[in-house]
């Protein structure tokens, strides 16, 4: 029976192969086949008739599914972890009557949820910190490039191409901080039973002391630290919310990034990579439009729209447990990964290859640079004696109707003409222009940019350079 069929164009189109096989079924359910070993093993060591060779049965067996036999017996009894603990029983039949021993079906299903949960947060943050390596290495390549900037997406005071990069890192330094707190708070259930007393252990061991122990040995054995402290049947649903809210947030950021390039690609400033052999329109043979950045948008406001089902989940759960979480946690939790692996191999790709457009930029901001230079222009005159108010009224009604002219004639911009013919200024043309050069305006963009770089993304990732060497971002499709 194939068993990694490709149900959504999450898995098959968008996301990478290793979160992929994460996500999969027979990842789920060997690390299933994990823990009823772990379980078996405390047993064991804390005194249940349990012999190496049943143990060593169940290990030899981890990965060896047979889903055919699984299947068929789910259709009987209706209940997948009881499917898997007959093929497992198959499989180990020396194991057979150890196999689960005391535990509930959340003990596998949730503590399998946190273990795959955990180790896609590794994936993820992976991807987070290339982009901000590249996007790190974009700003400092581009910090003295001055462009406009933009309020309303109307033209503003001038920045740079590296300054407008580093509000970009900054998000995604807020989402790597989020990250590493739902990291480092990541808890298993541990094996607590069915209402989280326990009961059934105390049956089985007779010993308070020992059962105590359960809980801490599980965890170790399967690579943690935490365990929650108290439970019903299952790990609080809180979890799940805190962590599709951090994949939010890095939908969040991503999918402003994506707006930024699509307005930018229009401006025809910045564009984002297109291929020799790529085709932006199957009607229009020429367009170059921004498709990367528009599937992380989309994507993204999937991730972000998939918050919803955690937060109710979590608040509508009935005192020790209910089910109507099962169907739904299955759904949005890997589709929230997948969604979120997907967006950062896009950013990844983008961000690696951003092309820049300098004479644009620059054409683009000469338009506007009379516009953007008159404060400038106002103190300048004021130095040399000129009255503030007066000023500022001339220069207002002088930027009225040279936005006229270009506006409604199409006509250059003739402020600088206007103000150098009013000798109430004090200026000559010269002189103005001189005031109105490009990199004077930009205030300390350059400078704010090694700062950033040096005082926050640099310690921020300086740490995880090594988990990046070798990741490919290459976009399939």
């Amino acid at each position: 029976m194939e068993n990694n069929i490709y149900v959504t164009p999450l898995a098959g189109r968008y996301a990478s192969k290793e979160m992929n096989e994460l996500w999969s079924n027979h990842s789920k359910y060997s690390i299933w086949r994990k823990l009823w070993v772990a379980l078996a093993e405390t047993e064991k060591e804390l005194g249940i008739d349990i012999t190496d060779e049943q143990i060593r049965q169940m290990k030899e067996n981890i990965n060896n599914i047979d889903y055919d036999i699984v299947a068929k017996r789910e259709a009987e009894c209706r209940h997948d972890v009881m499917a898997h603990v007959y093929e497992f029983g198959l499989k180990a039949p020396l194991a057979k009557p150890i196999i689960h021993l005391g535990a509930t079906s959340c003990f596998v299903t949730d503590n399998t949820d946190v273990i795959m949960m955990t180790e896609a947060l590794k994936l993820i943050k992976q991807k987070l910190i290339l982009v901000i390596h590249q996007l790190k290495a974009f700003a400092l390549k581009n910090k003295d490039v001055v462009c406009l900037g933009y309020t309303h997406f109307q033209p503003a005071q001038l920045t740079t191409v590296g300054k407008r990069a580093t509000l970009w890192i900054q998000d995604l330094l807020e989402d790597l901080e989020e990250l590493e707190f739902v990291e480092s708070h990541m808890k298993l259930l541990g094996c607590k039973g069915t209402t989280g007393t326990q009961e059934s252990f105390m049956k089985l061991l007779k010993d308070e002391a020992k059962v105590e122990q359960i809980d801490r040995k599980i965890a170790e054995k399967m690579g943690f630290e935490k365990v929650y402290a108290v439970s019903g049947q299952t790990y609080t649903r809180k979890l799940d919310a805190r962590v599709l809210s951090m994949l939010s947030q890095i939908a969040q950021s991503a999918s402003k990034f994506a707006n930024d390039m699509r307005l930018l690609q229009h401006e025809k400033e910045l564009e984002e990579p297109f291929e020799k052999g790529q085709i932006g329109s199957s009607a229009m043979a020429y367009k170059r439009n921004p498709m990367r950045s528009e599937r992380i948008n989309s994507l993204a406001r999937h991730v972000m729209t998939l918050t919803m089902d955690p937060t109710i989940t979590a608040a509508t759960q009935w005192l020790e447990r209910t089910l109507d979480d099962s169907a739904n946690k299955r759904i949005c939790v890997p589709e929230a990964f997948l969604a979120v692996d997907a967006i950062l191999i896009l950013y990844g790709n983008i961000s690696k290859n951003i092309v820049v457009y300098e004479n644009v930029i620059r054409t683009n901001l000469m338009q506007e640079l009379p516009f953007m230079g008159t404060e400038e222009i106002l103190m300048n005159a004021v130095l040399k004696g000129g009255d503030r108010q007066e000023l500022h009224e001339k220069i207002r009604v002088y930027s009225m109707e040279a936005g006229k002219e270009v506006k409604e004639f199409g006509r250059p911009n003739d402020l600088v003409d206007r103000i150098a013919k009013d000798e109430t200024f004090g200026l000559t043309k010269e002189e103005i222009l001189k005031i109105l050069n490009p990199a004077n305006l930009c205030g300390r963009a350059p400078k704010q940019v090694e700062n950033f770089i040096e005082e926050r993304v640099n310690p921020a990732i300086e740490t995880y350079l090594d988990l990046i060497k070798d990741i490919n971002v290459e976009v399939s499709v």
